[in-house]
């Protein structure tokens, strides 16, 4: 058997993004929204596609918690520590998560300022395959004082903002990751981590004049503030959201010249006594390739590919055959 070595000229890497609807079926709106009573806790609600009870394989698109610093809002896991409550713990883990301590608040408005309310709408972790794709954020919040849509602004700005490692935009008054009215400033009512799966709400600044104004309960009793958010999310009736993967690929152009490759090492064509049965071999000889197997330094087959139809090869023929495998 005869092999080819790849040159470093032979092969290039590529990058494509693939964008998807988040949602079940790839669908990037979601406009009905359900919940059902086995996933329902003081820590967080899971939101499904359909009726659970009607449709028994109804999927988790997303669930909603709500956090505050110092566990307003829900009652006392042990009554001998005031304020450990579901909503501490909430707040906690997401500044953990955000900030990478359980010291800093979270801040909506460039850092000027500390939220200690927060509401965070986590994506199932099945809905995608890597990230969510910025400028698709499209949430409508209903309430008392009517509607209103948000997004992150990622068509606003070309900078790339960081808390940490984490890459972050700011949620304002918009669609499609920009204000509804070109160059108008608008408040931020959060930060939406495409990498994390996760918005952050200020739970504060949605009970402003300007938004729906809902608003949640605080003190040391259970609150459930978490579907306050959920009702607010029905009566807007619009959620839309896509994932984003970039999948990588690597080009290998594998070259057979006009003087290799001729030959067959098939050994059925030798007769016992080492003779060629097919004498037209001896001065036109002829192979069809129909397969590409890549090896490394110790020839192992690492890879194959197949060609859809075998191609013919001999001394006055040349062969380019490009493979591309995906990563």
């Amino acid at each position: 058997m005869s092999f080819t070595r790849y040159n470093t000229e032979d092969s290039v890497v590529s990058a494509e993004t693939v964008v998807r609807g988040l949602f079940s079926g790839d669908s990037n709106s979601l406009t009905s929204f359900f919940t059902s009573s086995t996933t329902y806790t003081e820590y967080y609600l899971d939101v499904y596609d359909s009726n659970t009870t009607i449709n028994p394989s109804s999927s988790i698109q997303f669930d909603i918690q709500f956090g505050n610093v110092n566990g307003s809002g829900s009652a006392p896991i042990n009554t001998a520590i005031p304020g450990y409550s579901p909503s501490r713990i909430v707040y906690g883990q997401y500044r953990n998560l955000v900030y990478g301590t359980e010291t800093t608040n979270f801040s909506f408005d460039g850092g000027t300022s500390t939220s200690n309310s927060i509401y965070v709408i986590n994506i199932s972790r099945a809905r995608y395959k890597e990230s969510l794709l910025p400028g698709s954020f499209n949430l409508t919040l209903g309430g008392a004082s009517g509607s209103r849509k948000f997004t992150d602004d990622s068509g606003t700005t070309n900078l790339t903002r960081f808390i940490g490692e984490n890459r972050y935009y700011n949620i304002i008054s918009g669609s499609n990751g920009a204000y509804y009215t070109t160059g108008t400033p608008s408040p931020y009512y959060g930060l939406f981590f495409p990498d994390l799966n996760i918005a952050v709400l200020d739970a504060n600044a949605l009970t402003g004049s300007n938004t729906p104004a809902f608003s949640y309960a605080t003190g040391s009793t259970t609150a459930f503030n978490h579907i306050k958010l959920y009702n607010a999310i029905v009566s807007g009736s619009s959620f839309e959201l896509k994932s984003s993967e970039t999948i990588s690929a690597r080009y290998f152009f594998t070259r057979i010249k006009n003087s290799e490759y001729n030959y067959t090492s098939n050994p059925s064509i030798i007769d016992a006594n080492g003779n060629l049965l097919y004498t037209t071999l001896i001065n036109n000889p002829q192979t069809y390739i129909t397969t590409v197997g890549m090896y490394n330094d110790n020839n192992e087959l690492l890879a194959v590919a197949k060609l859809s139809k075998p191609l013919v090869k001999d001394f006055t023929k040349e062969a380019l055959i490009r493979v591309k495998l995906d990563y």
